[in-house]
């Protein structure tokens, strides 16, 4: 009788098919209109995604698209993420099964749950490619992967990494890749730049009220452990130290907010105004809320805050890519594995 194997799922949010406009607009449409990104009621959310929102970005968007697409590849985070896959299943070998998909768009998760379904594993591991936990991002994925095995007639024993924002070998191999150009250039300030989430949606995850969105994420601890701000100030004091950064010379600040409701702050754009200020001329960019380049790191960080930074009379605006393939990230994935199988 055949061994069974150990199923292995990583997800990453999602990119349309193209750049091309209807493409972009479909991968917004889907994506916007999960209530837990814009958790507002369905018939606003209706409203504001296909009367205003859709109709605007999707050509920006798409334009976007187009300068970090790849002719051979595609978008980069779909490049990234199958790749990664390929190189986890040569690092873990024969007895597991891993596959990729997106959460939006594809390889989407019903067509990739399916190729699970009827292998008999002993059990599947799901890792969401969302290093700080969000209801947005991770909670969404596992809401999408629970309604698609609920049809199935039998599962695996399930076991789900919900974040790894302050696991070890993240922060190595971010770190890693960051040491790269410090030894290279010596820089005056380090921002580390999440992806922003508006207020309401970090209250409404606050574990007994704890949440001020203020000092209230100046430790980390069981009240706040699965508090998106919490995690990302978390995730920055072990780079922080691991890079040997004096706490004086970093900043912490959320990008890429949408609307008028109030988002996490400080704001990234806002906070280069104050750097540039105090005459910070040379600035080291660090994404970790990211582990495959994409939109927000890219052209959000490495051009338009580039160009932002540079216009306010700046000089080195460099941005720290992403994990992408990195063998320190690939042996992350695989640690992260091995470490929750069923004993």
């Amino acid at each position: 009788m055949p061994k069974s194997k150990i199923g292995v799922l990583i997800v990453n949010l999602g990119t349309p098919d193209s750049p091309s406009v209807p493409d972009v607009a479909k991968y917004l449409r889907e994506f916007l209109m999960d209530g837990r990104v814009i958790d507002i009621p369905f018939w606003r959310r209706w409203l504001l995604i296909n009367l205003v929102i859709v109709p605007t970005r999707s050509p920006q968007s798409a334009k976007a698209f187009q300068e970090l697409w790849h002719k051979e590849g595609g978008s980069p985070l779909k490049m990234h993420g199958l790749r990664s896959a390929e190189l986890l299943q040569n690092s873990l070998g024969n007895d597991f099964q891993v596959e990729f998909a997106m959460r939006y768009q594809n390889p989407s998760l019903k067509s990739v749950l399916l190729r699970f379904r009827d292998k008999g594993l002993n059990e599947l591991i799901v890792i969401p490619l969302y290093p700080q936990f969000a209801s947005a991002s991770t909670g969404s994925t596992l809401e999408k992967v629970m309604d698609e095995m609920k049809r199935w007639e039998t599962t695996p024993t399930l076991k789900i990494i919900s974040q790894f924002s302050d696991h070890p070998l993240f922060i190595k191999a971010f770190a890693e890749i960051g040491k790269k150009y410090m030894t290279q250039t010596k820089y005056d300030h380090y921002l580390f730049s999440y992806h922003g989430l508006p207020e309401r949606q970090v209250l409404k995850a606050s574990c007994d009220n704890y949440c001020r969105l203020a000092d209230c994420c100046s430790a980390y601890h069981s009240k706040n452990k699965y508090c998106y701000r919490a995690q990302c100030f978390e995730t920055t004091r072990l780079l922080v130290k691991e890079l040997g950064i004096k706490p004086e010379d970093h900043t912490v600040c959320f990008q890429s907010r949408l609307g008028k409701t109030p988002w996490i702050k400080p704001y990234t754009d806002e906070v280069i105004g104050q750097l540039t200020k105090r005459g910070i001329k040379n600035v080291l960019v660090f994404s970790p809320a990211f582990v495959a380049d994409c939109l927000e790191t890219t052209i959000e960080i490495g051009v338009e805050y580039k160009k932002l930074f540079q216009a306010q009379g700046g000089q080195r605006w460099q941005m720290v890519e992403s994990l992408n393939v990195h063998p320190a990230w690939i042996n992350c994935l695989k640690q992260l594995v091995l470490e929750n199988i069923k004993k």
